[in-house]
This record gives structure tokens, C-alpha cells and sequence, in this order.
């Protein structure tokens, strides 16, 4: 049984700034959790090219981004080698580590749930349907 949320959370309005919604907010990114977990799988670090291999859609531009991104937030570090020619490796700091929690608590929903989550494809498909202009 899930653990029943405190008061403060559980009655509008809600706080801009707190906790669930500033996750939330991190976690809104679209390559962001793909790339937390997948540094995770790969024993918290990667070379850029091996990263790239393992997230299949993910092009060098929004990775270089989310990468970026990561790092100013504290929760990847960026290691240069310094040896010709150079290499660059990505590892999650300690609170990088931290933010692996719910990452991994979501794919196991998402796992268990696979059957809601391929009704709401299916709804979004008769959604592009119904949206798209009737050909004559």
C-alpha cells in the first residue's frame, strides 16, 4: 500500500516550489531520465558514443544538451582524460545516484502497467485520427 501523502500536498493550491512538483520539473525533460538511467545500467558512467549506442532516438544534439544540463544541476560529472586523444567519460555524482530511486520506481510501474499504458497509445492514435482533416 503506498504511503499516504502529508497534508500539505494532499489540498490545493499547490505550492509552485515544493518538493513532487520541483521533481516533476526535472524529470519533464524528454531525454532526462532516459540518460540518468541509462548511466545507471551502465554502472554510473559512459564514454559519450556508448551512452548515444544505448538510447536509441536520441540524437548527438539533445544529448550534448541533456548532458549539459545534467551536469550544471550536479548530478553527472564530466571527466576529460588527458591523453591523445582525449577521452570523455560521464558519471553520476552521489546526488545524481539519488535521483535513480524514482527513475527506477516509474519503469517498474510503467512495467506493470504496460496494459493502461498501450490504452492511452491507442487513445492518442483515435485522438490523431479524429484531429486529422478529411480528405475529399
Amino acid at each position: 500500500m503506498p504511503r499516504q501523502l502529508p497534508d500539505a500536498y494532499r489540498t490545493a493550491p499547490f505550492d509552485e516550489n515544493c518538493s513532487p512538483r520541483r521533481l516533476l520539473r526535472l524529470f519533464s525533460g524528454k531525454w532526462t531520465t532516459m540518460v540518468l538511467h541509462t548511466l545507471h545500467l551502465l554502472g554510473g558512467s559512459s564514454r559519450p558514443g556508448n551512452l548515444l549506442r544505448s538510447i536509441p532516438g536520441l540524437s548527438k544534439k539533445m544529448m550534448t544538451q541533456t548532458l549539459r544540463e545534467l551536469e550544471l544541476y550536479g548530478l553527472i560529472d564530466r571527466d576529460v582524460q588527458q591523453i591523445m586523444p582525449p577521452v570523455v567519460e560521464y558519471r553520476l555524482t552521489p546526488l545524481g545516484q539519488k535521483f535513480i530511486e524514482p527513475i527506477e520506481m516509474l519503469y517498474h510501474w510503467g512495467i506493470d502497467n504496460e496494459a493502461a499504458l498501450n490504452q492511452v497509445a491507442h487513445n492518442m492514435t483515435l485522438q490523431d485520427i479524429n484531429d486529422a482533416p478529411a480528405k475529399l
